[in-house]
This record gives structure tokens, C-alpha cells and sequence, in this order.
């Protein structure tokens, strides 16, 4: 079971039942599925469902605003973890991003021995972009046509990763 995590803004919490119609309803903004190519966010959510291991609802003063995930690499010479978040447009400029990835990456750090994070949004998605620089990711470089966009073509993605020292 995921512990609670609490960042200076945010609350990173395990997801319950209840979170579903929240996170559906998130994910149906348009601003939100831009990035998240989603198709159908009730799938999508459904999928977070099943593995509840790896993904927190983000919580602000006991609102659902969001929620992240982590995958993890074990293999000891390897050890690694991925990243990836959306946040509610109502919240999007105020931090609550930073604070949400900065309060997993010291969980996913300290308390799960990773070497190295990884985070990879769209090449596009400047505003995500400067948030992941802010908590100290840095650039690897461009994953050409990385994913499938809502509109159907290929679209580029940004790798960024962590290590312990770069972590603000």
C-alpha cells in the first residue's frame, strides 16, 4: 500500500473508489486530454485502478485535483522510475505540479532507492516542461514521433531525467 505523502501544497494520497468520477472528469478538459492523447478517459482511469501500487491522487485542502504515477525499473544495474501527472486546468500555474513531482521524486529517491527518475511529456507541453526544470529534471533530448496526439498524427517527445544531486 502507497504511504501519504505531503508536499508543501499538495497531498499525494492512494487512490479510493471514489477518486474515479473525479479523475474522469479531469481528464475530459480539454486542456488536459490534449496532452494526454486519451481516446476514452474512462479507460484510462479504469487502468489506473488496477494497479494501485503506483498512483496517488493529488489532493489540495482535501480537493482531488489531480493525480500521479510512477513505474519502476528493478533490475539493480537499472534501477529506475518514470513519472507522469495531470492536474485539473482550475489549478494549472499555481505550483501544485512542482510540489507534486518534487514530493514523489524525494519518496521515489529516498524511500524506493532509485538512482534516476524519468519524465517525458509531449515536446510541446512547454508549460509541464518548465515545471519538471524547476524541480531539477534535465534535458536528454527529443523522442521523435514518441505518441499518437488526439488528432490521430505522431508527435514528438521530451525525455528528461533526475538524479539525486539535481533534485531543488
Amino acid at each position: 500500500m502507497l504511504p501519504l505523502l505531503s508536499g508543501a501544497q499538495v497531498t499525494l494520497r492512494p487512490l479510493v473508489p471514489a477518486d474515479r468520477t473525479r479523475l474522469r472528469a479531469i481528464l475530459a478538459e480539454p486542456e488536459v486530454g490534449r496532452w494526454w492523447g486519451l481516446g476514452d478517459a474512462d479507460l484510462a482511469v479504469d487502468d489506473w485502478f488496477e494497479d494501485l501500487a503506483t498512483t496517488f491522487a493529488i489532493e489540495r485542502d482535501g480537493d482531488v485535483v489531480g493525480s500521479i504515477q510512477f513505474s519502476e525499473e528493478d533490475t539493480p544495474d537499472y534501477r529506475h522510475a518514470g513519472i507522469d501527472l495531470f492536474l485539473t486546468t482550475s489549478v494549472h500555474g499555481r505550483g501544485l505540479g512542482r510540489d507534486a513531482v518534487r514530493t514523489l521524486a524525494h519518496y521515489l529517491l529516498e524511500e524506493r532507492g532509485h538512482r534516476r527518475l524519468t519524465i517525458d511529456p509531449a515536446a510541446a507541453n512547454e508549460r509541464a516542461i518548465r515545471a519538471y526544470r524547476a524541480v531539477g529534471f534535465q534535458v536528454v533530448g527529443i523522442m521523435r514521433e514518441y505518441e499518437r496526439g488526439p488528432d490521430g498524427t505522431w508527435h514528438d517527445g521530451l525525455l528528461l531525467d533526475l538524479l539525486p544531486a539535481d533534485l531543488t
